[in-house]
């Protein structure tokens, strides 16, 4: 992954974010160490940014398409109240196992639950009521513009909609990869949606938020 910011202002911006737990921090080295495609995980600030906008929305309903080994899932989590519900979704049984792994040793492991196979199915699957409070998108590139449609009915007014990787290493500014295209045309899309409210953030790999009107 290209960084947006010089890697100067990442670590200025890393060292001046809330450190998180300890078992977040174990959760990224084991990452590093034992899981192919280690740069999928989201890191100290992005997964700050995520708890925080749970807080401040007092989330109770939480939808994540793309578990991956879980540091997002459990970095939202821990900012739920005792009887919130964060459904992950992941098609990949082994990074879900290593998921559940440590969501198994969190105090907010039990707010989890790990929905496996095709997160699209998942989502249909969901019932009407209550509402989704946030939903965070960081799965198939190619299909986020699919899943936006089918998770923005299911959000409540005033919800809120988290895409990772919009930016994808600024190749959405001349898209040669089907992913860098479809996440460009992801943007155009949120860009015209009268139904959100959106900006889109240099965080990481690009972070959009969309609030439902």
């Amino acid at each position: 992954m290209t960084a947006i910011v010089t890697p100067e202002i990442d670590r200025y911006a890393h060292d001046h974010t809330e450190p998180p737990p300890a078992l977040l921090d174990e959760l990224r080295e084991y990452t590093r160490a034992h899981v192919p495609s280690a740069g999928m995980q989201v890191g100290r600030v992005e997964g700050t940014l995520l708890g925080v906008l749970v807080a401040l929305m007092q989330a109770r309903r939480v939808l994540e398409l793309g578990t991956f080994t879980g540091y997002s899932a459990l970095s939202m989590a821990q900012a739920l109240p005792p009887d919130g519900e964060l459904v992950t979704c992941e098609r990949d049984p082994d990074v879900a196992r290593v998921a559940r792994s440590f969501f198994d040793r969190s105090e907010h492991g039990q707010k989890i639950r790990i929905a496996l196979g095709d997160a699209l199915d998942t989502i249909r699957g969901l019932p009407a009521s209550p509402p989704l409070d946030l939903v965070f998108i960081d799965a198939d590139k190619a299909r986020y513009a699919t899943y936006y449609e089918e998770a923005l009915p299911r959000l409540r007014r005033g919800g809120l909609i988290v895409a990772d990787n919009t930016l994808w290493s600024g190749e959405v500014l001349a898209p040669e990869t089907e992913d860098g295209r479809a996440l460009a045309a992801f943007n155009e899309l949120l860009a015209r949606d009268p139904r959100v409210e959106k900006v889109l953030l240099p965080v990481r790999d690009g972070v959009t938020l969309a609030r439902k009107r």
